[in-house]
């Protein structure tokens, strides 16, 4: 493959994800452009520069600038993170500039679980996403979305599943519901792969590993050698009640990660809805996937 077909313009290469993404890019050969805000700092262009990446400054509300932007690359991969007038306006900015500069392929910041099989009106990220899903298969383009549960980066303590100090794993609904996890590093990996594949199919899915709230206790057990418990927390019927009221007290509509919408994404992992069925790891050849357990034990030694 030529460098010509291997250009990807990538949007949101300055957040933690996209950098990852810019750099599993360069690893394997990308040429890549990454899009970003004449305001970004000084800092944040270095760390994609000294990448390799060529940085490209942008206004994201000029059609033209976008469309000479992503011209000759042969995918555009999103990473932005946000509401409403990032995920739908933004992104749909750049899916127009694809369209309208030929790219043939096209990959928007899905990252997540399966909102494919979720319920409309129960999550709102996962509603923003399926909403843009509608505008990307009404587009002459290439889509390839990249689901893969939730971060397993989180396990290490962001989300309040392994409560180390009382050594109990929290849960709601059933201790044996499988659970989707995957560390950023391994998303950034595979979604550097499936940019440079010009078959990548419309939908990807991916788990670096699936655990059961019970089999993180058992984890946590084997790896510190202290018993850690099962602590369940209600039914999903009652997460849902106390999510109405969290989003009734503390609104934060704002706010992209606002405590009742983790709570939102935790029930669609706890209730099984957003559950990936058949998983593609294999896609781009069998390579180690980084387990909960590698997580929670760097998590431990830190």
């Amino acid at each position: 493959m030529s460098n010509t077909t291997r250009a990807i313009v990538l949007a949101g290469g300055t957040g933690d994800l996209g950098g990852r993404i810019a750099r599993s890019l360069v690893d394997r050969g990308g040429q890549v452009r990454a899009l970003v805000h004449s305001g970004t700092s000084g800092d944040k262009r270095d760390r994609l520069s000294k990448l390799g990446v060529t940085v490209i400054e942008v206004d994201f509300d000029h059609p033209n600038e976008l469309i000479d932007a992503c011209r000759g690359a042969t995918c555009v991969v999103s990473a932005l993170n946000g509401l409403r007038p990032i995920i739908i306006g933004m992104q749909g900015r750049i899916l127009q500039a694809a369209v309208a500069s030929g790219v043939p392929r096209f990959i928007p910041s899905d990252f997540s679980l399966d909102y494919t099989r979720t319920r409309p009106g129960d999550n709102r990220n996962m509603d923003l996403r399926r909403e843009f899903m509608a505008q990307v298969d009404s587009a002459p383009i290439r889509a390839t979305s990249i689901l893969n549960g939730a971060f397993a980066d989180m396990l290490a303590g962001q989300a309040p599943i392994v409560l180390r100090g009382v050594r109990k794993v929290l849960y709601w609904g059933d201790a044996d519901q499988p659970m989707d996890f995957t560390t950023k590093d391994d998303v950034a990996r595979y979604t550097a792969a499936a940019a440079l594949d010009p078959e990548a199919p419309r939908y990807l899915r991916i788990a670096g590993e699936v655990v059961t709230p019970r089999s993180l206790a058992d984890t946590m057990t084997q790896m510190t050698g202290k018993r850690f418990g099962l602590l369940r927390a209600g039914g999903i019927g009652r997460l849902s009640m106390v999510i109405r009221v969290v989003r009734k007290l503390a609104p934060q509509r704002d706010a992209v990660f606002s405590v009742w919408q983790g709570m939102q994404y935790l029930r669609d992992m706890a209730s099984g809805r957003g559950k990936l069925q058949q998983l593609d790891n294999d896609r781009y050849g069998v390579v180690p996937w980084t387990s909960a357990r590698d997580v929670l034990d760097q998590a431990g030694r830190s």
